[in-house]
């Protein structure tokens, strides 16, 4: 029997997830304190939270990074506990929320089934809405009232969103293997199965880059990888991490978060790796700097922003990797990956706080509480406004005005 050691490095504390038959355990050992927020504090720009909502339970403790989806004027969100909900993306109201269930898709509803554990958070394109399972399903519903399409079973976790594209949902699945199933059946067109999955890693993974014909994403042994989406054969792959070291924490690699695509240059990441800017069409490495990040970057204007390790906020130059400014003031805080709203850098920490820096030189600007729980998906910027989830389903969306 395979046993799978998960190493989590978004929360406060160090948690080593020991995967044994499908069950659970974990073991909490204190690393760092986060770093005191200044009390005297003063923002220079203002935030209104337009609305709060919440959607089930979250992710609970399961360690997944749930994100909502915006589509249409309407924001879409999951849960681990079976929850599915749409609301008005401008004023929160419920517009339909379903709770799902595991014994066969119609047995919604049924109280002596299991609920659905979504894990990845939600896609859609039209009237399909896509999302995967911690049990190995993905499952189609009508976005516009939820009502379910078809079931797929692919037998391995699905921590990320797929990607609606064309006839396709293309899925990424734990085990380190790509699918793309018929977005109308969800029957099984092609699967990419070359994954490498070592036997440490971080928990969850980097969602899909579908763009072009391409499939981009970052692995669990630290590459960027590129196939192509008609067939899911591979064309090329671009290392971000080397994997020395001398114990198995060292040679932690993981590619965590979502590969980024800002005109035709691919930007990506990885866990004791490097921040690697690599020219989409060719798969040529046009720089790489040494950076060490288990989330997702964003980019504006001439830069490349991130969060490393620990949780140091930086910024680089997208022409040549150089440091702009790094922001120190949120260590330990364990950031999400960054979103950038107008001319402010968006990240979300573990005790609910949602921090807003100036994209220009780093420097705090606002922060406000979405709650008292962990935010770890990276907070969604859709025009003028920010939509934040945290671990327990809680979702609020903020709007910047001047002081």
């Amino acid at each position: 029997m395979k046993v799978h050691m998960i190493k989590r490095a978004m929360l406060v504390s160090l948690v080593s997830l020991l995967t044994l038959a499908g069950c659970h355990s974990f073991k909490k050992e204190n690393v760092q304190p986060p770093t005191p927020l200044a009390k005297d504090f003063k923002p220079t720009v203002q935030v209104t939270r337009l609305w709060r909502e919440r959607v089930g339970d979250g992710a609970g403790d399961s360690g997944v990074r749930l994100r909502p989806t915006v589509v249409d004027g309407v924001l879409y969100a999951d849960s681990t506990d079976g929850k599915l909900a749409a609301f008005d993306a401008a004023t929160g109201k419920t517009l339909w929320s379903k709770r799902s269930r595991t014994h066969g898709w119609f047995g919604w509803g049924d109280k002596k089934c299991k609920d659905a554990q979504y894990a990845g958070g939600p896609a859609v394109r039209g009237d399909l809405l896509a999302v995967g399972t911690l049990d190995g399903h993905v499952y189609g519903v009508n976005a516009k009232d939820g009502s379910p399409r078809w079931e797929a079973e692919l037998n391995t976790q699905v921590l990320a969103s797929p990607v609606i594209v064309g006839n396709q949902v293309i899925v990424r699945g734990s085990n380190g293997r790509v699918y793309s199933l018929d977005a109308a059946t969800g029957e099984r067109q092609w699967v990419n199965d070359q994954g490498n999955v070592p036997l440490l890693s971080v928990r969850g993974n980097g969602g899909l880059l579908v763009a072009n014909g391409v499939v981009f994403f970052g692995s669990d042994d630290g590459l960027l990888v590129a196939l192509r989406q008609d067939n899911g054969s591979k064309l090329w792959e671009q290392r971000l991490a080397s994997g020395e070291g001398r114990t198995e924490i060292d040679r932690l690699n993981d590619a965590d978060g979502a590969i980024l695509l800002d005109g035709s240059t691919l930007y990506g990441t990885a866990y004791h790796g490097n921040v690697v800017a690599i020219d989409g069409p060719s798969g040529r490495p046009l720089w790489s700097h040494p950076f060490s990040s288990y989330t997702s970057l964003a980019a504006k204007y001439n830069a490349i922003f991130g969060v490393d390790d620990q949780s140091r906020v930086w910024a680089f130059d997208k022409s040549g990797g150089a440091d702009m400014w790094k922001n120190d003031a949120l260590r330990y805080r364990w950031l999400t990956g960054p979103a950038v709203q107008g001319n402010y850098v968006v990240v979300g920490d573990a005790e609910g706080y949602v921090h807003w820096l100036q994209t220009g030189d780093g420097a705090l600007a606002a922060r406000e509480r979405l709650s008292k729980k962990a935010i770890r998906a990276q907070p969604l910027v859709v025009g003028d406004v920010v939509y934040v989830q945290d671990v327990k389903g809680h979702i609020g969306a903020y709007r910047l005005s001047s002081p």
